[in-house]
């Protein structure tokens, strides 16, 4: 074998894995099967991409496309080597997107490739920088998967102002983040306290509040935190199980990167 996958997270209808292929000129391409909708950005390298959708040569930038069930090569003539993050997705958990995307008309993707583009730099270096939070990834793939249909779609993105009524299902999940912060909250949970599509729930929360709802359960625990190191003397360990992190290693990590301290530096200061 000349590729290697690792899983970096997943959940019901998506995964991402970090795909390293070893392949050279001497190596012969050979036929494959897209095993599920594929959005694969290029982080290093370069290869031949050929597909039932086209071929292209992929470059760092690029983005491979696949759609499930569909044949495709990858062959490297000119050089050796090249490194993907790939997000995958099962059709319905796809589909649920798109429908959410004005102007996409199919629930697929109908190019091989989309090449470096402008509109996509900013997301896909976000994609590149959180591969060691899984916890962030399910809200990239979603935005990532939005953004290529929409620019598949060729409608011109135009901000449209929440309604009064997403207003007041994001105010809904709101509150249930204060009440029950320190609680597993997945996107598929908070989208379905506001009664919303996963992908229309992310898309209206990050243009009201201005984050995404990971990031703002995130602020919220570690607000939490600071104000329990400062009035209480808990211990540091069970302030972060009390706060909803998982171990104290990652609450020491994400406290420090927020709060420009460790927290038994912030306690003391």
């Amino acid at each position: 074998m000349t590729a290697t996958a690792h899983l970096l997270a997943s959940g019901p209808g998506w995964r991402v894995s970090d795909i390293v292929c070893t392949a050279g000129p001497k190596d012969r391409a050979f036929e494959e099967e897209h095993p599920h909708h594929c959005i694969a950005i290029v982080r290093s390298g370069s290869f031949r991409y050929r597909s039932t959708q086209g071929s292209a040569v992929l470059a760092p930038g690029s983005l491979l496309l696949g759609n499930r069930g569909a044949c495709f090569e990858c062959g490297h003539e000119h050089a050796t080597g090249d490194r993907c993050l790939a997000f995958q997705f099962e059709p319905a958990y796809l589909e649920g997107i798109i429908a959410a995307v004005p102007g996409a008309r199919r629930n697929d993707f109908g190019l091989a490739h989309l090449p470096p583009l402008p509109a996509l730099a900013g997301l896909l270096a976000e994609a590149e920088a959180i591969t060691d939070d899984p916890d962030r990834l399910e809200e990239t793939a979603m935005r990532l998967a939005g953004t290529v249909a929409s620019v598949l779609s060729g409608e011109k993105s135009v901000a449209e102002r929440p309604s009064a009524r997403d207003q007041r299902r994001i105010t809904r999940a709101l509150r249930h983040i204060e009440g029950h912060c320190e609680e597993a909250l997945s996107l598929d949970a908070l989208a379905r306290q506001a009664a919303m599509s996963p992908y229309h729930f992310l898309r209206t929360f990050r243009a009201l509040i201005g984050m995404t709802p990971h990031q703002y359960v995130l602020r919220t625990r570690l607000h939490r935190a600071a104000l329990l190191l400062r009035r209480s003397e808990l211990p540091v360990a069970s302030i972060a199980f009390d706060c909803g992190f998982g171990d104290l290693s990652t609450f020491n990590r994400r406290f420090k990167r927020v709060m420009g301290a460790n927290p038994s530096d912030y306690r003391r200061a």
